[in-house]
């Protein structure tokens, strides 16, 4: 049973960012916050849309990750081409999926979209499948609605 406080962890990563104008230094420390605060996690990062239709690697915790993935391929991919957050309950099972890490097995990745445009991708991966709950889902993406919020380049 998942006891995670989405509304604590709200409130802490509005703190740590408080008053920081620099986003890479505010994804840094907020990707270290939920990597330390829920439970069986083995990735917890983002993916930027650095060129059209393309993510590229950002501040992460974890193990090595992939650099680039296309907008609408694997779970990220996914999430930036649809603008919906998505909740795999089992990669194996996800047609495309991109296995950056074997010992992922299930994640949710929510899109971080800016003016109408997608800026990223926040991207929780697990080794456990059917880690993330609805609720995890939902509280997971009302981060990321904050994270939108940060001081993203025009």
């Amino acid at each position: 049973m998942n006891n995670t406080d989405y509304n604590l962890l709200l409130e802490q990563a509005k703190a740590i960012t408080a008053g920081e104008p620099d986003l890479i230094a505010n994804l840094s420390n907020l990707s270290a916050l939920v990597y330390d605060t829920l439970a069986d996690v083995n990735w917890v990062g983002f993916y930027l849309t650095r060129e059209p239709d393309t993510l590229v690697l950002g501040p992460f915790q974890g193990k090595v990750a992939c650099l680039r993935i296309a907008f609408g391929k694997g779970v990220c991919g996914t999430a930036a081409a649809t603008r919906t957050t998505q909740r795999v309950i089992d990669v194996h099972d996800f047609a495309g999926h991109i296995a950056c890490d074997s010992a992922s097995n299930s994640e949710v990745v929510v899109p971080l979209i800016v003016n109408d445009v997608v800026v990223g991708v926040f991207d929780l991966d697990s080794p456990t499948v059917g880690r993330f709950s609805e609720e995890d889902a939902a509280g997971l993406s009302q981060i990321g609605r904050f994270i939108e919020t940060l001081n993203w380049p025009a």
